[in-house]
């Protein structure tokens, strides 16, 4: 393929069978055979070197490679809010005259106002997070409004959207965290043929009430991950200087405090760990 000893790439994570539907259809992170994800199986996660089909691997720029730690993000965090984004679009649920929330400002979150905003078509974007620093982070990288939900009633939420947008109720929401409370919350929020897509994982079920649901004809997608032309996308979008990264460089032997620090949720965008 072109490639020589020294060459950078980034390494699209999920490794299909190549044979099942969804592998044919280019979905390999859903692979319904003996599909297989990097650091699930496979080596990889934490491993200094690796052995990877040429297949997976995507080549980058010159200029790219310069920062490598702003490469790794994109396999996870980067693709994963990118794809979410982009089934709300498809959906119509984005355009002038709309609001798109985003909920949950961690890794993927910061990533995924930026894309509300890429992909939004003029939509207004508003942050939804539990600290104020979190939703200082959803302006910077282009969110419109922020508002902090921690302990607040669907009332009191709805309160302020309708102050900052003229609104109590968004089009869509783009949930990275994943949690009954959260989901829950953002269907309370949304308004007549709203849509909700889930990327984040930290319930295993979902509740809400089934009038609603079907009497404003609301819609909830799942999305998981990204596929390997989701990951050249966004990594199109970065080398062409279009996203901003919120990286922290950390060494393979601090890595266990680090991780506690990420449970505690101490951490602001994606750590990355670094050989030197």
């Amino acid at each position: 393929m072109g490639y020589s000893e020294g060459d950078m790439v980034v390494v699209n994570p999920s490794w299909g069978d190549g044979t099942c539907r969804q592998c044919r259809e280019g979905n390999e992170q859903l692979c319904s055979g003996n599909g297989r994800w990097v650091g699930f199986g496979p080596p990889g996660g934490f491993a200094e070197y690796m052995a990877v089909q040429y297949r997976h691997a995507i080549p980058v720029s010159e200029e790219a490679a310069k920062a490598p730690e702003l490469l790794a993000p994109m396999t996870d965090a980067g693709m994963t809010p990118y794809r979410g984004m982009r089934k709300l679009r498809d959906a119509g649920k984005l355009g002038p005259d709309r609001t798109v929330a985003v909920t949950g400002i961690g890794g993927l979150g910061s990533y995924a106002v930026q894309y509300a905003k890429l992909l939004g078509g003029g939509a207004t974007v508003v942050a939804f997070a539990r600290t104020d620093s979190k939703l200082e982070l959803a302006k910077e990288n282009g969110a419109d409004h922020g508002i902090n939900v921690k302990d607040k009633s669907t009332d009191a939420i709805q309160a302020e959207l309708e102050q900052l947008t003229g609104r109590r109720t968004v089009n869509a929401i783009l949930d990275c965290v994943g949690s009954e409370t959260s989901v829950s919350m953002g269907f309370d929020l949304l308004g007549p043929e709203g849509a909700l897509t889930a990327v984040g994982l930290m319930s295993q079920r979902v509740e809400h009430r089934q009038f609603p649901f079907v009497g404003t004809e609301l819609s909830y997608f799942g999305s998981f991950w990204g596929n390997h032309l989701d990951l050249v996308e966004v990594l199109s979008l970065a080398e062409a200087g279009l996203i901003k990264h919120n990286v922290t460089k950390v060494k393979l032997e601090d890595i266990n405090k680090n991780l506690q620090a990420l449970g505690r949720g101490e951490v602001s965008g994606r750590q990355v760990i670094v050989f030197e």
